[in-house]
């Protein structure tokens, strides 16, 4: 299931910018955000992701990149299918060496 994304990738950089244009201003991060926030439409936390998804993108931040973590997402896909297939490949050898077996006893 995908989140609904109410506000388009413009308008996340452009609050992430704003907060840190504005940074200096503010004793703290959290008060940036704060104030920012409402003129956005979205509530602190959510732009508080954002900040910290950026961070980390831009490696501000230790963490997992969104590039990374959307390889990883792909590579675990692969697996999955990967062995699903194997899977059907065992239970069609094994229905077939039975089959092989039944044929010679007769």
């Amino acid at each position: 299931m995908k989140k609904s994304t109410k506000f388009s990738p413009e308008v996340r950089e452009r609050a992430v910018r704003m907060v840190q244009e504005h940074r200096s201003e503010y004793p703290s991060l959290w008060a940036t955000i704060e104030s920012i926030a409402p003129k956005i439409g979205c509530v602190p936390q959510t732009l508080n992701e954002w900040v910290r998804r950026w961070e980390i993108d831009s490696g501000v931040r230790d963490g997992v990149s969104s590039d990374e973590r959307e390889r990883v997402k792909l590579l675990e896909r692969e697996v999955k299918e990967l062995r699903r297939a194997n899977e059907i490949l065992k239970l069609a050898s094994a229905f077939f060496a039975q089959a092989e077996l039944d044929r010679r006893l007769k």
